[in-house]
């Protein structure tokens, strides 16, 4: 009997490593999106996007689209605009529409992983980050104004990603996050919730392990620990039935900011009950703080606010 059960004892600990090792790999299956395909074809009134390839880190490329104002004599500047998580750029396309009708350059990447740019390891908040670093970067080299006015607008993942982007640039002129968490944490404990999994210890661990694979504390990262190092005007737009990032987040983020305007709108975290409006109070606000307006002389189709 005594030898049976010192067998026993070793072979759970032969198991460990394997659960630990299919856990892992469950883990990692289960943070990595599946690919949001592009639409097919596009409006043939409307201006045809131009495909591009944007490299980024670890040799890999972005796909992206651009809007740029052809006929336009001067602009307000370039808008760089990041999806979230398991989306792609072209889900913004309607709010790029505005902007551009506004006379902005749009630029529309596609972060790692996602839409039709190359693949890589996995997917966090320091790498839609570093994209979206590649992307103003390509702006930078492309238009030659040094002058000239750069904005980033974000939803989700990608408001988090502008937001922790625009701590460590001081050429951004305005931020608009969309439906942005305020810390990792509370995002995957809401994950972790989903599933059996109690928070302390696995959860915890969890946690700690996604910290060690991405090669930064959630801490470092937060947008709510972040925000207060922006230096330009951020304006947090935040549904009020968002059941998936709670209005509390945008709250937290704006008394932790420095210049943050909270624009609370009817929606959820993925739509708006009236976006077109919305659209329009994002450009007045973009006219209002971004400086743009310093660089206009009238164009033909965006007037400064009084």
């Amino acid at each position: 009997m005594g030898m049976n059960i010192a067998w026993t004892g070793v072979i759970s600990l032969a198991l460990v490593p394997v659960v630990v090792f299919l856990a892992l790999g469950w883990l990692r299956r289960a943070l990595t999106p599946a690919r949001l395909a592009h639409p097919d074809g596009s409006d043939p009134v409307l201006p045809t996007p131009q495909p591009l390839r944007i490299p980024t880190h670890n040799d890999r490329c972005l796909f992206a689209q651009w809007l740029p104002q052809v006929h336009s004599k001067q602009t307000l500047g370039t808008a760089v605009l990041m999806h979230g998580w398991g989306g792609n750029g072209s889900q913004l396309m309607p709010a790029a529409r505005v902007l551009h009708d506004q006379g902005w350059n749009v630029l529309l990447p596609d972060a790692r992983s996602h839409g039709r740019s190359d693949q890589d390891s996995f997917s966090s908040l320091p790498r839609f980050a570093e994209d979206l670093d590649a992307a103003l970067n390509w702006v930078r080299m492309h238009e030659t104004a040094s002058q000239h006015t750069l904005v980033v607008l974000g939803h989700s993942l990608g408001a988090a990603a502008a937001i922790l982007c625009a701590s460590r640039r001081p050429d951004v002129s305005a931020v608009v996050s969309v439906s942005a968490f305020a810390h990792p944490e509370q995002v995957m404990r809401r994950w972790l919730a989903e599933y059996p999994i109690p928070f302390w210890p696995l959860g915890w661990a969890v946690n700690r392990y996604i910290e060690h694979v991405i090669g930064y504390r959630f801490d470092a990262i937060a947008p709510v620990c972040r925000i207060g190092l922006i230096s330009c005007p951020v304006l947090l737009v935040h549904g009020s039935r968002d059941n998936i990032v709670p209005l509390e987040c945008a709250l937290r983020l704006r008394d932790a900011a420095n210049k943050a305007t909270l624009l609370e709108v009817a929606g959820s975290h993925e739509s708006f009950d009236a976006p077109e409006i919305l659209y329009q109070q994002v450009c007045q606000w973009l006219l209002r703080h971004s400086g743009a307006c310093g660089c206009l002389n009238q164009t033909g189709n965006a007037r400064c606010p009084d």
